[in-house]
């Protein structure tokens, strides 16, 4: 009874330490017993955002990033909001001489000239002089599907023949794509029921891309079946679903997406909001989903870095932002979030899971080394 004893008391204090451990990271600390980050790991672990615009010729943003530890890719993007996409390119390559390299980015192409003879081959070059100047790959807008029509009135969806020569040419190339095709499910809804106030708000404010006031325009269904034609035409062609590929609403879907196509990727830009609503029903299966898939989902935010707007606000937002998400990801705290009326309780995701995510899935998929 006597050894019983000694063994009990043994055992107890082997399970102290370890329950030490274990809180000491709790409380921010990083430990080797445990699998997942603390708060105090959050400018240690090398973060990636693949989802910036930085029309700005200053390096505000970029400092910003080095104290949090993020890398940058930019986009360019054919938006009414935005610079000339050759505006856009200059800021980008500005960037990356600030950054000695640091910053990346993708190119666009525009769509003005759609309709007339050689548009493809002409956007293809320019396209090509961005890739001998740097760029990672390309962005497709939502534009695409929603509001560019060919010479007879249709709407021309991003499976069309027209883009053939420069889909065939990115394929071909191992070229990333990153389409934003689409809008959140909720765009299709009345402001009333749509699930994120991120989306209530952006709708209200840009009623010219709230589908429920235009029903004449092509539907959610059919701009994602688009898109997924064009996966099929080109089953090797690099793709990363920018907002999530659109599908958002639901880990189930883009489950599917990600099993039928093996080539695609998501990316979380402004969609956290739609993520973190889905596990208030069921966050066991969100969180399975974000483990399950961690070698095809990236880390963006949507940031928009402008020329004129104020440095201090600039690096505010950005740190905000990127430490909000990293809380929601990294930790299991309830959590207060600007897209919902309640409080959501964060994934603490494994650390290999939260690494895949911020950093070496960007790094594979891209093709590039992260300093």
């Amino acid at each position: 009874m006597k050894s019983f004893a000694n063994y009990q008391r043994l055992a107890a204090g082997l399970y102290a330490v370890t329950a030490i451990l274990l809180i000491s990271c709790g409380n921010g600390q990083p430990s080797a017993v445990t699998p997942f980050y603390g708060a105090a790991d959050y400018l240690k672990v090398k973060k990636t955002d693949v989802h910036a615009h930085i029309f700005r010729s200053d390096s505000a943003i970029y400092e910003q990033a080095l104290k949090d530890n993020v890398a940058l890719i930019t986009i360019n993007v054919e938006s009414p909001g935005a610079p000339p996409i050759d505006s856009q390119q200059y800021f980008a390559l500005r960037q990356q001489q600030i950054s000695h390299g640091d910053v990346h980015w993708m190119a666009t192409f525009g769509s003005v000239n759609i309709n007339e003879p050689g548009w493809a081959g002409k956007e293809l070059s320019r396209l090509q002089q961005s890739f001998d100047s740097g760029a990672l790959g390309i962005k497709v807008w939502k534009n695409i599907g929603m509001t560019v029509k060919d010479k007879n009135g249709k709407f021309i969806m991003v499976n069309d023949a027209v883009f053939d020569p420069i889909f065939n040419y990115l394929e071909k190339n191992n070229i990333p794509v990153l389409g934003h095709l689409g809008e959140p499910k909720n765009c299709w809804l009345p402001l009333e029921k749509m699930t994120t106030n991120n989306d209530r708000n952006y709708f209200k404010e840009h009623p010219q891309y709230h589908m429920f006031l235009h029903p004449d325009y092509p539907s959610y269904d059919s701009i994602i079946s688009a898109r997924d034609r064009l996966l099929d035409k080109h089953p090797k062609l690099k793709f990363i679903g920018a907002h999530l590929a659109s599908l958002e609403w639901s880990v189930d879907e883009m489950a599917k997406h990600l099993d039928k196509y093996p080539n695609m990727a998501i990316e979380l830009a402004a969609r956290m909001g739609q993520v973190q609503y889905q596990t208030l029903t069921d966050y066991n299966k969100v969180r399975d989903f974000f483990i399950k898939y961690q070698d095809r989902i990236m880390y963006g935010t949507d940031l928009g870095v402008v020329e004129g707007n104020n440095a201090d606000t600039i690096k505010e937002e950005a740190h905000t932002t990127w430490l909000r998400d990293w809380n929601y990801l990294t930790s299991a705290d309830s959590l207060q979030t600007p897209f919902l009326d309640t409080k959501i309780k964060g994934l603490q995701l494994p650390k290999e899971t939260v690494d895949r995510i911020y950093y070496k899935n960007v790094e594979q998929f891209f093709g590039i080394k992260l300093k």
